[in-house]
């Protein structure tokens, strides 16, 4: 079994939250374009396109090394996260069609928490204290940034995308565990070609009855920019989760919050509240607290 990278042996964890984060943004940065693009040609179509050019990209980063086909319990996991994330994906673009951002964000939050304490059986890891602390912390800062949208129905909101939301987040917590146990046998740029190509291969067989060509530049160009930021996000979460304990990198997820606010503000001219402030060093706190190792 090939192991990538040396986790335990590192004493900081500073550099994989550091790579968590970056991820996180990237993929915050994802789930902008896709709530256009779904909006635009319908969710099926948009992780379709999504997924085939994210394949391609992350092929002409891969395949020149003329490297070794996966073979064994390395292309097994390969086929699961990759038929796991395809679904996965399906539900929250699906969900941001029906959901404000922010409500679909924060009801998401979820996933860090569960992908906590799947990680002792699954991963076998000792879930230390600190990890805890972060993980309420993060979560409480969620809580504090999002308690509107995410608590009260509105006009905006539909049972059946806060439904998808919530089984997006289920699997997104086993697609973190997978995502580990994927980074210490494969390198960065093997997980994001195999996981484009069989997700691009799952929602294929839907495509001669849902699938929309994109009808413009403008569409294509989304398309394109969705696949080289799911690509980037997956490299870079690939390259932490093999230097670091899903433990350690759960509460990073909750930074993705953190770049909604600041896109919304940026992009948007949408407020920033106290509430989002204070949530905000909530958030960061725990990130803190989750890159300091626990004493023996």
């Amino acid at each position: 079994m090939r192991e990538i990278g040396a986790p335990e042996n590192n004493n900081s964890l500073v550099f994989p939250v550091l790579m968590a984060s970056l991820g996180v943004l990237f993929f915050s940065m994802l789930d902008a374009v896709m709530k256009a693009q779904a909006l635009a040609i319908g969710a099926y179509s948009a992780t379709f396109w999504r997924a085939a050019m994210g394949a391609v990209f992350a092929s002409v980063l891969y395949l020149p090394n003329r490297p070794q086909l996966a073979t064994g319990r390395v292309l097994r996991l390969h086929i699961t996260r990759g038929v796991l994330t395809a679904f996965m994906m399906l539900f929250l673009f699906w969900s941001l069609t029906q959901l404000p951002l922010a409500q679909a964000i924060g009801l998401s939050f979820v996933a860090p928490i569960i992908a906590l304490y799947l990680a002792a059986p699954m991963l076998g890891e000792e879930i230390t204290l600190g990890a805890k602390i972060a993980a309420v912390l993060g979560f409480g800062g969620v809580l504090v940034i999002a308690s509107e949208d995410m608590f009260q129905m509105r006009d905006d909101s539909s049972l059946l995308g806060i439904a998808a939301v919530l089984m997006f987040a289920i699997m997104y917590a086993f697609n973190i565990i997978l995502q580990r146990k994927q980074s210490l046998v494969a390198r960065p740029t093997e997980i994001a070609c195999y996981q484009n190509v069989i997700m691009t291969c799952v929602l294929a067989i839907g495509a001669p009855f849902a699938l929309t060509i994109p009808a413009d530049s403008a569409q294509w160009t989304a398309a394109s920019a969705s696949g080289i930021l799911a690509v980037i996000s997956l490299i870079l979460l690939s390259i932490a989760y093999s230097r670091a304990e899903a433990q350690a990198l759960v509460s990073v997820e909750y930074t993705a919050f953190i770049w909604a606010a600041l896109f919304g503000w940026w992009f948007f001219s949408e407020p920033v509240s106290d509430g989002t402030l204070l949530g905000t060093a909530l958030i960061v706190t725990g990130c803190i607290i989750s890159t300091r190792k626990a004493k023996a």
